[in-house]
């Protein structure tokens, strides 16, 4: 017979793994976008002054 509570750890586990992509994937994608957004705006748009 399966133990229940093995199976929770194991679930929890994937779950963690899931989780852990997620937060990967968004962090690349905000990257991404602001590395595009600045390209974009040209290279001098830090050095400008308001």
């Amino acid at each position: 017979m399966s133990d229940p509570n093995r199976e929770g750890d194991d679930f929890a586990k994937a779950r963690r793994g899931r989780n852990l992509a997620i937060a990967l994937g968004l962090v690349a994608f905000v990257i991404i976008v602001y590395a595009v957004s600045i390209i974009r705006m040209g290279g001098s748009v830090l050095e400008r002054t308001f």
